[in-house]
């Protein structure tokens, strides 16, 4: 079985491409924490190479910033290529079948590609989660002296016969 999983902060900004058949695809690099320190008390790091491609890349290049906690899972893969100097290269990188944004939204953040039309679209519903200039707050009518009854229609006398298990 090949199976990746990591979690990590992304070195720097995704950069988007695309192939000559139209396909999204892009290259980053998160960095690992190790689990022991050095002889000094610091903590080391790995950077890990991964490539995203279609939904995940287009997912990755509007949402993702450098320094973003990243949750990873893919697999191990290597690859060849020859370079412009007619030296072979090899490659080994996690191929990313899911990457989850384990940051907080930050709300004072610009997007980018387009998402800008969604947000401002998203601010026109007055109902829409945390961007409602009430959400978290406590309702009006809420009364802090309330005792914790439960209502009369939770009084329901049961047989331990009745119960399946």
């Amino acid at each position: 079985m090949n199976k990746v999983t990591l979690t990590g902060r992304i070195t720097k900004d995704p950069e988007i491409r695309y192939s000559s058949t139209g396909s999204a695809y892009l290259f980053f690099t998160i960095a690992v924490d190790r689990m022991m320190k050095d002889a000094n008390g610091q903590r080391q790091a790995d950077f890990i190479s991964c490539t995203a491609f279609s939904q995940t890349a287009e997912f990755m290049s509007r949402y993702v910033r450098k320094g973003n906690m990243l949750a990873v899972t893919g697999r191990l893969q290597t690859r060849q290529y020859q370079g412009q100097d007619n030296q072979m290269h090899y490659v080994t990188e996690v191929a990313c079948e899911q990457v989850e944004n384990l940051s907080p939204r930050d709300p004072n953040a610009q997007p980018n590609n387009g998402y800008q039309q969604q947000v401002n679209n998203s601010r026109s519903n007055p109902y829409q989660g945390y961007q409602n200039p009430s959400y978290g707050q406590q309702p009006q009518s809420y009364n802090s002296n309330n005792t914790n009854t439960a209502p009369s229609s939770f009084d329901v006398n049961v047989d331990d016969g009745d119960l399946p298990f």
